[in-house]
């Protein structure tokens, strides 16, 4: 079964939502971004989730200091980081770790050389933007990252294409942000479902 994430969670009701579809994980993001959440809401949504659910906080280019107190204070299961972090600050956390790789082409591969022993995630580039492009990359070049290891594949992906993402990629896990949403930071109750849906019709054929 492709593990599922859906980030940018901003609002209890969405947490819920998501929540009650089995996915494996929620996103939430710390960074400036308009599905960027205060760490007080954070913290609320959290604590009223399901104990299983991962909660994972979203990075960019954080001080070491403020991600280790956000990470206590909401709760957090993993961090996600999303800059230019170093593979020696993603290892100085004691909780799981995902890296972000943000693909322009087959060439920004070799940055997932120095990530070993860490889960990676693999985005679309784009200049001044580190995540929620809505955007998806060329899949031959996961294709090609997939010969090397397993990832999470992220980058525009809705219920529209993650079948196809899937089928094509075989990614250990999918990450939804923009493709099942409202409006920017409002899910939509009806695309998290579809996707979910559309998830697991990949699963039974591939």
């Amino acid at each position: 079964m492709t593990w599922i994430k859906i980030c940018g969670i901003t609002n209890l009701e969405d947490g819920l939502k998501a929540a009650s579809l089995g996915v494996d994980a929620l996103g939430f993001v710390f960074a400036p971004s308009p599905r960027s959440v205060v760490p007080d809401t954070a913290k609320k949504i959290i604590q009223a989730l399901p104990p299983g659910l991962l909660k994972v906080g979203v990075f960019v280019n954080e001080a070491w200091g403020e991600v280790q107190r956000l990470a206590e204070y909401c709760r957090l299961s993993v961090l996600q980081f999303h800059g230019e972090e170093s593979p020696e600050y993603c290892q100085k956390f004691l909780h799981p770790v995902v890296k972000a790789i943000r693909i322009r082409d087959s060439e920004s591969l070799k940055e997932m050389e120095g990530y070993h022993g860490l889960s990676l995630l693999l985005d679309t580039y784009s200049p001044g933007q580190a995540g929620g492009t809505g955007k998806s990359f060329p899949w031959e070049v996961a294709v090609i990252a997939k010969e090397k290891r397993d990832f999470i594949l992220s980058g525009g992906l809705s219920p529209l294409n993650v079948g196809e993402a899937i089928r094509k990629v075989k990614p250990w896990g999918v990450d939804a942000s923009s493709g099942v949403e409202s409006s920017p930071g409002r899910k939509d109750l009806l695309k998290m479902e579809a996707f979910v849906k559309e998830v697991k019709k990949a699963d039974e054929t591939t």
